[in-house]
């Protein structure tokens, strides 16, 4: 085919039956299993889709039925999806961390009749909450470890039944996949992904195949993939982000898709792969980067001297290789040697050594932490969207990179800012609405505008420079704005600090709450000797009051807006935590929710007469057992820059 636009008259299914024609025994996917990599061709893909698919309609699936996919990313959670995707049902992801409860929830609010996943934790969950969701027939499991006990309850079924009920159907019919894979429409909802929750409980955004595929389709024609690339896949498969590599990258382009043996291993298997290209979330980049200052700080003096003076080269080297300006010959010589000597030791040892390209989005990420990577040669883009907008809509391009915009649109995505200063979006990788929320569909589309619910500006460049969300932009007392978000992220370039909360809507100064890194703070305690048990304990120890405080005094003086820097903050006691409700699943800070939840330690960075308070906290277990700990808590002020 030699106009690629139209692979966009496909379905998902219809697309994986065009890849088996095109290269069948390609390697499509592969997977990491008792620490051997197995390999599935596109043409094995796609028979285990017919099983998965005819399976499923034995069961009583059906066009237009819903079916849940929980668990940690592995080929079978694509076999299942696209099956029932082949059948016109729909598929929806939920996060493998989700509590039984929000499980239950979600189930029922998208009237889920059949659930798949992947081993017995994910079950159990399931077990807990059978009563409350008795539209749910059937669980298909696909590790059988740990479920023998269950198999005489036939709400249950292991996914090898699944292929020999698909086999059967087949042997009768052999024409009847096909024949269900034609009727197919690249316009029908095929899956529906679960935005953020940023600000409130996840709603389903109803995918069409035609989202995917374009959205594959026009990121390739930013920066194109050959089909020998790899990709490793160990984003959560609930996410956009990852739906959109492993339904609209992979199939538009060809790539292997690459499974880890489990989320714990991913970092180690990621070496073994050593992708083309990764996408991430700025968690994991800031994850990485703490790696790698953790072994500069273990290297000998010699090596950190020479790490300090080839970062100050690899950053004005980086200047010029955004910007796609032409190099001075010794400064490229410079960043050659220091590349040589230095960074792809370090890169090798991280697994990005074949990378061509990084991305991440989902949320911002300081243009410290852009900049660093960039001066180390990682050709880190960061790129903008949304789940209702098939997650990438605008991305940089090689040699017009600025650290402080998301970069122009994709190809036929159209943008504008309204009166209010919203982003506003349009492409065919819009969603078509909410799944049962048609009021809230009204709300997010406007004659085929995306609203946002960010706020932003497109610069002389014509590039998009994304300020915050709507309702997180915060004004100080004299109305000057700012966006927390941006003074968050620059905090947390420290590699002391994990996380931070801005606060400062209409008050005189800005506060903030600290996470330390618990890692990096906790080597540079034992380093000095500093004794410690808890992440509590270390938290209040003086002397890591002493440290953040430096971090804070640079940040300030780095900060030209008076109304920009912190006059009061707090070490907070406790990690921020996505199953406690003050993070999204995709790392965002839940602002509202955690201002209220620490009311009192809100109302003490305020009150400049408080210097310290005692809290109450409290922890609980894995094995759901709770403990409350009493501490005193001190609250900081910092002088005025001068």
């Amino acid at each position: 085919m030699e106009n690629r636009d139209e692979l966009v008259k496909y379905t998902i299914p219809q697309l994986l039956r065009w890849r088996v024609k095109q290269s069948g025994d390609k390697v499509a996917l592969r997977e990491k299993d008792f620490g051997r990599w197995n390999t599935y061709t596109w043409r094995t893909y796609y028979d285990f889709a017919r099983k998965s698919g005819l399976g499923l309609a034995e069961l009583g699936l059906e066009k237009g039925d819903r079916i849940a996919l929980i668990g940690d990313n592995i080929p079978e959670l694509l076999f299942v999806a696209v099956g029932a995707q082949a059948l016109g049902a729909i598929s929806a992801g939920l996060y493998q961390s989700s509590l039984p409860e929000e499980i239950s929830g979600i189930l029922n609010y998208l009237g889920v009749s059949i659930v798949f996943c992947d081993d017995q934790e994910q079950v159990d969950k399931l077990i807990d909450i059978r009563a409350a969701i008795p539209q749910v027939k059937k669980v298909i499991y696909e590790d059988p470890r740990g479920m023998r006990s269950y198999r005489s309850d036939d709400w249950f079924m292991p996914i090898e039944d699944l292929y020999r009920l698909g086999d059967a159907a087949y042997a009768k019919d052999p024409d009847r996949f096909e024949r269900l894979v034609d009727q197919g429409s690249p316009d029908d909802v095929c899956h529906l992904c679960l935005t953020s929750g940023t600000t409130g409980l996840p709603k389903g955004a109803e995918m069409m195949h035609r989202n995917y595929i374009n959205m594959g389709l026009q990121i390739t024609k930013v920066d194109p993939l050959e089909e020998t690339d790899e990709y490793l896949s160990f984003l959560p498969f609930a996410w956009i982000g990852e739906q959109m590599n492993s339904f609209g990258v992979a199939l538009a382009t060809g790539i292997t898709i690459n499974f880890p043996e489990s989320v714990e291993t991913a970092m180690e298997d990621l070496k073994e792969i050593g992708p083309h290209f990764v996408f991430g979330a700025p968690r994991i980049y800031e994850t990485i980067r703490s790696q790698i200052w953790l072994k500069i700080d273990e290297s000998y003096r010699l090596n950190q001297a020479f790490y300090r003076y080839f970062m100050k080269v690899g950053e004005t080297a980086a200047s010029y290789r955004m910007s796609g300006k032409p190099m001075p010959p010794l400064l490229a010589f410079k960043a050659w040697l220091g590349q040589t000597l230095v960074f792809r030791p370090l890169i090798n040892q991280v697994g990005f050594l074949r990378l061509r390209r990084a991305y991440t989005g989902g949320a911002a990420l300081g243009p410290d932490l852009f900049t660093f990577y960039q001066a180390i040669g990682i050709n880190l883009k960061q790129i903008y969207g949304q789940t209702e907008i098939t997650g990438i809509a605008y991305m940089h391009s090689d040699g017009d990179v600025k650290s402080d915009t998301v970069g122009i649109p994709l190809p036929k995505t159209e943008c504008k800012i309204s009166e209010e200063g919203e982003i506003l979006s349009r492409s065919p990788s819009v969603c078509r609405g909410y799944y049962n929320l048609p009021d809230k569909a009204d709300e997010l589309l406007t004659e085929g505008w995306l609203h946002s619910g960010d706020a932003g500006y497109i610069d002389e460049n014509g590039h998009l420079v994304v300020i915050d969300r709507l309702a997180d932009v915060m004004h100080n007392r004299e109305g000057e704005m700012f966006s927390p978000q941006f003074l968050e992220n620059k905090l947390k370039f420290s590699p002391y600090i994990k996380e931070a909360v801005i606060f400062g809507d209409k008050m005189d100064f800005v506060a903030a709450l600290i996470n330390i890194d618990p890692i990096i703070v906790g080597k540079w305690a034992e380093d000095r000797g500093i004794s410690f048990t808890t992440f509590m304990d270390l938290s209040l120890k003086p002397q890591v009051a002493d440290l953040i405080g430096k971090q804070i005094e640079a940040f300030n003086r780095s900060v030209e807006k008076p109304h920009f820097r912190i006059r009061r903050w707090a070490m907070l006691y406790k990690l921020l935590d996505v199953d406690d409700g003050e993070l999204t699943k995709t790392g965002k800070i839940r602002r509202k929710f955690v201002r209220e939840k620490y009311t009192d330690l809100y109302e003490a960075l305020y009150d400049q007469a408080v210097s310290e308070k005692t809290v109450e906290a409290q922890f609980q277990y894995q094995d759901g057992q709770t403990t409350k700990v009493e501490t005193l808590l001190p609250f900081y002020t910092m002088e005025e820059v001068s």
